[in-house]
């Protein structure tokens, strides 16, 4: 096979050929009556509109939206825009095309850290907890869930929305969160207990697919209860968990995204429920912050006033060494 060509490095009148993911599929027809199908496809450096216009029949089959495919094609340009006009497509699988450099992780935006460092460096926190019915419960849970919890995002859209974007939100709040409840007096095992749990119910909410959706769990109930609900049901698999602990635990994941919130019952009543509020507001900002400044494209010192915070941001002047 030759050089697997990235997206990002797409250029006119090239023949590429390359694993991507195929994030839409349409079937449609010209207006001479004639079938190609119109697709979307993606890596972790960009993404592109595709054509299918010979063999629709043969090709139509082969894959669907959300499958990684194998494609030969030919970059032309389309509207001022550069497309992929497709000679050849197949479904992608490790077991067939792997040795061919084939990785899922290629296909989508990753987060920047090694997922496996993250993992164990959050294993050795859990390890020093001196609570041992927290200690139980938090290694419980995430032994139970562990590629689930390697692999999701912390959200779809917002702050962190890449593979792996759940560890490294967890990660960056327990580097914050332990060096707080010291400072603050608050109980630190517990802290880090919500931190690690307060959105543990994602991995039911979301799937764990390369375009990762929302679950009928996750549009009925949402991650809060399921948070909720997945605590309640490893503390009953550990004798004598002291109740009135699981009611705190509970309390810090029911009210963990009220930092602003005016309802009664968001409002945190411990001193770790409002660190830990505090600490998701503000792990969760940063992220969004460091993406629009990252995602800009605008000249100059200052972002476009487009982005989530309605306002410019600045970017900065570069440093300069003598």
């Amino acid at each position: 096979m030759k050089k697997i060509i990235p997206i990002a490095d797409f250029k006119l009148n090239a023949d590429v050929q390359g694993f991507y993911l195929c994030k839409g599929k349409h079937l449609r027809t010209t207006r001479a009556g004639e079938l190609f199908l119109d697709l979307i496809l993606q890596d972790k450096t960009g993404e592109i509109g595709a054509k299918i216009w010979d063999r629709v029949s043969d090709f139509a089959d082969k894959f669907k939206a959300g499958d990684a495919v194998a494609v030969r094609g030919r970059v032309e340009s389309y509207q001022d825009k550069l497309q992929l006009v497709i000679g050849r497509i197949n479904k992608a699988t490790q077991s067939r095309y792997g040795r061919y450099g084939f990785k899922e992780e290629d296909l989508v935006p990753t987060s920047s850290l090694d997922p496996q460092k993250l993992w164990a460096d959050i294993g050795q926190v859990i390890q020093k907890m001196d609570n041992k019915f927290l200690k139980r419960l938090v290694t419980d849970i995430y032994r139970k869930n562990k590629k689930t919890i390697q692999n999701i995002p912390a959200s779809i859209s917002m702050h962190y929305p890449y593979r792996t974007g759940f560890l490294e939100h967890v990660h960056s709040m327990v580097q914050s969160g332990e060096q707080l409840a010291k400072h603050y007096q608050a109980d630190v095992d517990l802290l880090l207990a919500g931190i690690f749990l307060h959105g543990i119910g994602k991995v039911k909410e979301l799937s764990d697919t390369l375009i990762p959706r929302f679950t009928d769990e996750g549009n009925f109930i949402g991650h809060t209860i399921l948070s909720r609900d997945m605590i309640r049901e490893a503390a009953t698999g550990i004798k004598g968990f002291p109740d009135e602990l699981l009611m705190q635990l509970e309390h810090l994941v029911v009210t963990h995204e009220g930092v602003f919130g005016g309802r009664y019952t968001s409002k945190a009543k411990t001193k770790e429920a409002l660190l830990l509020q505090f600490l998701d507001h503000m792990d969760t900002k940063l992220n969004l912050f460091d993406r629009v400044l990252n995602d800009d494209s605008e000249d100059g010192d200052w972002t476009s006033r487009r982005n989530y915070f309605g306002t410019s941001l600045y970017k900065g002047k570069p440093n300069k060494t003598h």
